[in-house]
């Protein structure tokens, strides 16, 4: 009975909290999407990131579900222009892709960017600390019982996720910072936001203008 009560609770919600596995990825993601850039399928991909061990890492355990993770992501975006980007552009750029592509696949990343980030930047508040985290899961819990059944550990692992994205982004310059920074959207990921109609994620990176 509880595990069909735990499967009604999840499936009745939009949140996972399956990125603590997955982590930022971004050269794991670079790399997807270079070889997605090849016309490869999904399953040569997949084959090739084994074969030629392309993520370095010592052990294949976990390398097709990151791979799987990095398509998906990929995927989410739905605009073949932002994942050649991702191959072509900058590290900065591409990684402000590669967080575009979280918050199209984790509902969770596109709320916490818009409602809390991206509202810091609309009211010019750059005080930033743990009582943001704090208060951001403290309201999804309210609303949402799957998320309030998870255990403090999956919730301490979420902020230190979205902590360390943050870093990655250089919203932050440390994950005790007390600051958000100021961040400048590249205008080929703002073209590519307006073009999906997703203008909602604009202040996410702190990006105001009409366009």
């Amino acid at each position: 009975m509880l595990n069909k009560t735990t499967d009604v609770l999840m499936n009745s919600s939009p949140y996972r909290a399956s990125f603590t596995r997955e982590q930022f990825l971004f050269h794991e993601t670079r790399i997807t999407a270079g070889l997605m850039c090849e016309g490869l399928s999904e399953e040569e991909i997949i084959a090739r990131i084994l074969q030629e061990n392309l993520f370095q890492y010592p052990a294949e355990k976990s390398v097709k579900r990151i791979a799987l993770a990095c398509l998906h992501r990929l995927k989410a975006m739905e605009n073949d222009a932002l994942v050649q980007a991702l191959v072509r552009e900058s590290s900065q750029t591409a990684k402000q892709i590669c967080l575009y592509a979280m918050m199209k696949q984790y509902r969770m990343v596109w709320d916490f960017m818009i409602t809390v980030i991206g509202e810091k930047y609309r009211l010019k508040e750059t005080a930033f600390g743990r009582m943001d985290f704090h208060i951001f899961f403290i309201r999804l819990q309210e609303q949402d019982s799957w998320v309030a059944a998870w255990s403090d550990s999956t919730v301490s692992k979420l902020k230190q996720v979205l902590a360390r994205i943050l870093v990655e982004n250089e919203y932050l310059d440390t994950c005790r910072a007390d600051h958000l920074n100021p961040v400048w959207l590249n205008p080929v990921l703002e073209q590519a936001i307006r073009s999906n109609h997703d203008e909602a994620a604009l202040p996410a990176f702190n990006c105001f203008s009409l366009g």
